[in-house]
């Protein structure tokens, strides 16, 4: 879901912009106007994120899926191993993707548990000697948010934030890259953003197999244009980022955040087990919450959902993995669609318990 007034935005400015007589899909990528909105989108993101001056700002296409590969090709180094806390879906997809270019180590697992937590520190098995540590800061699919972060010791921090990205302040310092594809709080899908400590955008660990539009050092020394770049994306983020920091910065979506996933989980544990969230309490993602209704009953769960899409409220079905429903609350969602769904889910209960 995506700011109605950057929608706007983008409508009033789809066939000319800003009067140069042309869409931002039609221009140049290293014409004037162009170069202007990439440039002003990064220090937008600087000034959101209190990004230290060293670090590089990329935004690089293909997502955070690609940036699965890219992380080992460009981090491992001599190493050549690292370590990853699998508590989701995508952190396992991260995981299974850097054995194919060195040794990743689960440093925890929760698979077996079927991603419901976040295991406390003393259980896990880290390597002093990794390249790097891996995280995913919030599971889209399995609705599980890290609430601090993890502390790995003096071993590289890095940290897929895609789907809680802008959703809280960031210490950006604590990690050596946080990726983040935009898809989900700063603008439509096709590309990814990252902040990199110098030290890895020098190229000193990237992999001599690591393909060049791969390369955070490619990337970042070219201004994220070694070619063209996802044009129209970087400019949609940018006019996400205009409102994020005429709405108050990212401290104001916080205390959104905060208010709609509490009003959900409300529902929830007040619904006398009629609905259950499946995630531990201390672990709950305050942006994907997933539940399922008394019993887990197939057929209840499809009555539920033709019903809320008949109220207009549209993908809830929970992920075709896991089953259930998942309501996805980003940035964007006004807090009266939180208070329609809890309403549209106390009706259905009284209708049908």
């Amino acid at each position: 879901m995506m700011p109605v007034e950057v929608l706007e935005d983008m409508q009033r400015e789809m066939i000319n912009y800003k009067g140069c007589g042309m869409s931002v899909m039609e221009m140049s990528h290293r014409s004037k106007d162009f170069m202007q909105i990439a440039s002003e989108a990064e220090k937008n993101l600087r000034d959101i994120f209190g990004v230290p001056d060293d670090y590089r700002v990329i935004m690089a296409q293909g997502g955070a899926t690609l940036q699965f590969s890219s992380i080992p090709l460009n981090m491992l180094g001599t190493k050549g191993k690292a370590d990853y806390l699998v508590t989701g879906q995508w952190g396992e997809k991260a995981f299974q993707e850097c054995k194919k270019y060195g040794t990743a180590q689960a440093s925890c697992n929760t698979k077996p548990t079927k991603f419901t937590s976040i295991p406390d520190k003393s259980s896990w098995t880290l390597d002093p000697e990794a390249a790097y540590v891996h995280y995913c800061d919030n599971e889209t699919v399995n609705g599980v948010e890290w609430g601090y972060t993890p502390d790995v010791g003096s071993v590289p921090l890095v940290a897929d934030m895609s789907s809680n990205f802008c959703s809280r302040p960031v210490d950006v310092s604590k990690h050596a890259y946080i990726y983040a594809g935009i898809q989900k709080n700063l603008g439509p899908a096709g590309m990814s953003v990252g902040f990199i400590r110098p030290d890895f955008a020098t190229g000193a660990h990237e992999s001599p197999i690591c393909p060049t539009y791969c390369s955070f050092k490619t990337t970042a020394d070219s201004g994220s244009m070694y070619n063209t770049p996802a044009c129209y994306p970087i400019y949609m983020m940018g006019l996400v980022l205009k409102h994020i920091k005429a709405a108050g910065g990212i401290e104001h979506f916080e205390k959104l955040a905060e208010q709609r996933s509490t009003m959900l989980y409300d529902c929830i544990d007040n619904s006398n087990g009629y609905y259950k969230a499946p995630v531990e309490v201390g672990a709950r993602s305050r942006v994907n919450v997933p539940f399922i209704m008394k019993g887990d009953d197939a057929e209840t769960t499809k009555k539920f959902l033709a019903g809320a899409e008949a109220e207009g409220m549209t993908a809830l079905a929970g992920h075709r993995s896991v089953g259930g429903c998942r309501a996805s609350i980003y940035n964007a969602m006004p807090m009266e669609g939180v208070a329609k769904l809890c309403a549209y889910m106390k009706r259905f209960q009284e209708a049908n318990a």
